[in-house]
């Protein structure tokens, strides 16, 4: 059976990614920092420079899927950490090596292109020029694993959204305001992006992990939204659009960022299951139903 290391597996992202590979038929061994969700589950602290040698002794995995990064909101942009996660993201891909690991795949981000064009980003035809230092030592991290020898892939994720995402994010944001009868103040929304649900997304890196395919694959929908569509269609599934408050922040612009799928969808074989409408009414319910619990 193969068996299939996840870092990052209680994450947003994690947790989606550990379902699907499990479905997928893979023993899981999911890592986390905190405590053991089950069996099979593994702790372990990424930047003890001790713990990625461990870990495949512990383990023994043939895949291995590395998710964990740092991620706090609105911090991990320029979040010094971001060198840190480089240097354990080495050790670990080393210590897979040297612990005979044949497939390894790097969670990369839409960040490490640069962004302003008006065509979807594509993964040869796009040109790398990250404009934060998270987006700058992801697409180093991209270079180290390619270069490794091994079977590898940097799956570049542009923006889930879905159960379990952090609150202060678009989505969660507008819907648990909406769902406690208050406003909800967004940007002017102009920006486009490419949105995915997280179920998604987690089904795409188990394929991509699954695969033979090498090299960088977006893990997006290929297509765009604007922001504020995706505001206002959330307050419509609330049903209280009157609360919705666009531009009632700072900040929009007129950038689209929109993921290429053609690597994805033809040479992964993975295309995505939910429509975005269907997606959204799936992440109110998830937050209705916490509401409902407080």
């Amino acid at each position: 059976m193969k068996r299939a290391l996840v870092t990052g597996a209680r994450g947003f992202v994690g947790r989606a990614a550990v379902r699907a590979l499990a479905a997928a038929g893979y023993e899981v061994h999911p890592v986390s920092r905190g405590r053991r969700e089950g069996p099979g589950w593994h702790t372990a602290d990424l930047l003890d420079p001790a713990a990625a040698a461990e870990l495949m002794r512990d383990a023994r995995p043939s895949h291995l899927l590395h998710l964990a990064w740092t991620t706090e909101h609105g911090r991990y942009w320029e979040d010094p950490a971001n060198a840190d996660w480089l240097a354990a993201t080495r050790r670990l891909l080393e210590a897979f090596g040297e612990a005979g690991g044949s497939r390894f795949v790097l969670a990369g981000s839409c960040a490490q292109y640069e962004w302003g064009g008006g065509e979807p980003l594509s993964e040869t035809g796009t040109p790398r020029s990250p404009a934060t230092l998270y987006g700058r030592a992801k697409q180093d991290a991209s270079e180290i694993v390619e270069a490794s020898g091994l079977s590898t892939a940097t799956a570049l994720l542009f923006f889930p959204y879905g159960p379990h995402e952090r609150p202060e994010r678009l989505v969660p944001s507008v819907a648990r305001r909406l769902l406690a009868g208050e406003e909800a103040p967004t940007s002017s929304g102009t920006q486009v992006r490419d949105f995915i649900h997280v179920s998604d997304c987690g089904g795409a890196l188990a394929a991509l992990l699954d695969s033979d395919v090498t090299g960088p694959v977006n893990i997006g929908s290929g297509e765009g939204s604007a922001v504020a569509e995706v505001a206002e269609a959330v307050a419509r599934i609330v049903g209280r659009p009157e609360l919705l408050r666009v531009g009632a922040l700072p900040g929009g612009d007129r950038t689209s960022v929109v993921a290429a799928v053609r690597r994805l969808c033809d040479e992964v074989g993975f295309r995505p299951r939910l429509s975005l409408e269907q997606g959204l009414r799936d992440a109110v319910e998830w937050w209705r139903q916490r509401t409902r619990r407080r």
